[in-house]
């Protein structure tokens, strides 16, 4: 039992190693460089972080972007798997869905703005069928302040990430539960509502959090469609760092670290608080 153990922590130390080495040496000298000051240690730079207007602005752009972002998703891919389960179990139905997956985030935030901007397919289309009159009439949606470019690629692109983590769930429900809740006079919502959303809740929460982390801290699609002002958090970042100004580069620390902090600790806490949820769920113990 004792060499058991010992041969599973051997098979983990390549893993454990990586992780120490590549992210957990980066991590390390990002907060070394974001308390360093004149070879002394210090938090000035955080408190300078937190009075600076255009890192709190960054971040509540970056929170709106990433929460509209994750629930179109959420609620999409949801209501796609919902409504198309049997088709979806066919492989060539699933590959029409997925495609996006194939191509990284760049590819379609390239295409969006191919497709989107004033001066784009559809404005082009639309000035051509005598519905525009000139191309700049055609509504900003990339580059804008809103971020609806943005907003617009993550969800195209994440949708099919959603059907991915919610196929498994249908695939293994028991229709048997919807008909027990129809027998008992539930309308279709309260069915649902009892009989599935128990089953998909950890699952939808588990990866809306994948996405808000990953959107959150994202950098290609916001650099592409993004505007000067508001910038998303990982832009702000980036000019910090390149700006040539050495005393802005350990905000451009400060910043990572301050948000992979609060991103690490509110997944930790999440995935903890799920897993204890599933285990309920499985047990019976209740919703």
């Amino acid at each position: 039992m004792k060499w058991q153990r010992v041969n599973n922590a051997l098979l983990l130390l390549p893993a454990l190693l990586f992780l120490l080495l590549i992210p957990g040496l980066g991590l390390g000298l990002a907060i070394l460089e974001s308390i360093r000051s004149d070879e002394a240690f210090t938090l000035q730079h955080y408190q300078e972080l937190f009075g600076h207007k255009r890192f709190l602005s960054s971040v509540l752009y970056s929170f709106t972007v990433t929460m509209i972002s994750t629930v179109l998703s959420l609620v999409i891919g949801l209501g796609i798997v919902k409504g198309f389960a049997p088709l979806l179990k066919n492989n060539k139905y699933k590959l029409l869905v997925w495609i996006p997956m194939l191509f990284p985030h760049f590819v379609w935030g390239y295409l969006v703005y191919l497709l989107l901007s004033q001066s784009g397919l559809f404005s082009n289309l639309l000035s051509l069928a005598g519905l525009l009159g000139e191309r700049s009439q055609f509504p900003i949606l990339v580059q804008d302040t809103g971020g609806i470019g943005i907003i617009l690629t993550y969800v195209w692109k994440e949708v099919p990430f959603v059907t991915l983590m919610l196929l498994p769930v249908y695939a293994t429900f028991s229709k048997e539960y919807n008909e027990v809740a129809s027998v008992l006079g539930a309308t279709r919502f309260k069915a649902f509502w009892a009989a599935e959303w128990p089953f998909i809740f950890p699952v939808l929460i588990e990866t809306g959090a994948i996405l808000f982390a990953f959107i959150f801290t994202a950098f290609e699609v916001p650099q592409l469609l993004g505007v000067t002002s508001p910038q998303m958090l990982a832009i702000v970042a980036y000019d910090w760092f390149y700006s040539g100004n050495w005393s802005d580069r350990p905000l451009a620390f400060a910043s990572l670290v301050f948000v992979g902090i609060i991103i690490g600790l509110f997944m930790w806490f999440l995935l903890y608080f799920m897993n204890k949820k599933r285990m309920n769920i499985t047990k019976g113990i209740g919703h």
